[in-house]
């Protein structure tokens, strides 16, 4: 006859320090996100994860890169998937909707945000900038074609096109200003000839205009007024085309849910909260971006400061589909008249 094995005293602590641990760790979601709006002390990112996690219990990790760069990690992880929700700018969220990165969602507050669609929705509003520095510049340059001028040799740089969305909004940008691909691109290759280089990054080349080693880069509205304080010297403009008009790329971060996600129930918890109305009203005022929502219009100093810098300037956004299409062959054109390959 078989004895019956008992359990040590030993054993019986670390099966049910096991069973604890299972039972007692905390939910968790974790956001890959492009920079910009994780900026600061007391950041919109910040104040929202920690509000969310006290009404939820849910735990945030947050994991930031260029708007390109966090889409490519995703898609290697694609066997494997470590994130939750996915936040960046267009046309990479259209890449990522595309090769199935995304899996459909549709918000609680879809209905009241203009270009959600069945896989994204925009959740900060935000616009293309050129910045300056004021205390070497008079001021800032009037035209496009003033850029070309050799005093900027080796004062101007933008981030690279493909790398960061900020950088892909410059050539963009410079398509719509210039009438057409062709007219960029030929205008990109003659300021090649004062630009610094390649830069994955634009957060960086703030600090580098503040400090005089640039006259002028590029940015994006909200991330260029959330940087100012810290930056006394730097300045927003928009160059006008031959018409004389200024315009500006509106370049929202726009959020998805992540396709077979290890925590999809809670990606979609902290999308719906990050969406919902009283989250929303504080995105000027934490971090000088725009509200999607067409129910809410801030009142706070932030919100009226943006609004004051983009009078005069017209916004306009293209077709983002239409991009992510051709986008492939227009950045590897970029290099091609740039020579940067």
């Amino acid at each position: 006859m078989k004895r019956k094995m008992k359990p040590t005293p030993l054993a019986v602590l670390l099966l049910a320090a096991l069973g604890s641990t299972s039972v007692c760790a905390a939910p968790v979601v974790t956001v890959y996100s492009a920079d910009g709006l994780h900026d600061g002390n007391n950041s919109w990112y910040q104040s929202q994860f920690d509000a969310f996690t006290q009404q939820t219990g849910i735990k945030v990790q947050y994991v930031e890169g260029g708007s390109g760069a966090i889409v490519e990690r995703l898609a290697k992880e694609r066997t494997n998937p470590q994130a939750d929700v996915l936040v960046t700018v267009p046309p990479f969220i259209q890449r990522a909707a595309k090769t199935e990165l995304l899996a459909k969602f549709t918000p609680e507050s879809a209905v009241s945000i203009p270009n959600s669609t069945e896989y994204y929705t925009p959740i900060v509003n935000n616009y293309l900038t050129f910045i300056y520095n004021d205390k070497l510049l008079k001021n800032p340059p009037a035209t496009w074609n003033e850029l070309l001028d050799t005093r900027f040799k080796n004062k101007l740089q933008y981030s690279t096109p493909g790398q960061a969305g900020d950088g892909t909004a410059v050539m963009l940008q410079v398509f719509h200003s210039f009438g057409g691909k062709d007219a960029g691109f030929n205008y990109l290759g003659k300021l090649q000839a004062n630009n610094v280089g390649p830069s994955a990054s634009t957060g960086k080349l703030t600090a580098l205009v503040n400090k005089g080693e640039l006259y002028v880069a590029n940015g994006d509205l909200q991330m260029n007024l959330s940087q100012m304080e810290r930056n006394p010297n730097v300045k927003i403009f928009w160059p006008a085309d031959e018409k004389g008009e200024r315009s500006a790329l509106v370049l929202p971060y726009v959020v998805g849910l992540v396709n077979n996600g290890p925590e999809t129930e809670n990606g979609k918890k902290l999308i719906n909260f990050l969406l919902d109305k009283q989250a929303q009203s504080h995105v000027s005022e934490l971090s000088w971006g725009m509200p999607v929502r067409s129910d809410l219009t801030p009142n706070d100093p932030q919100f009226h400061k943006a609004t004051e810098t983009l009078k005069g300037v017209k916004t306009w956004q293209p077709n983002w589909d239409e991009v992510e299409i051709s986008l492939s062959d227009d950045i590897s054109r970029w290099h091609k008249v740039t020579e940067s390959e």
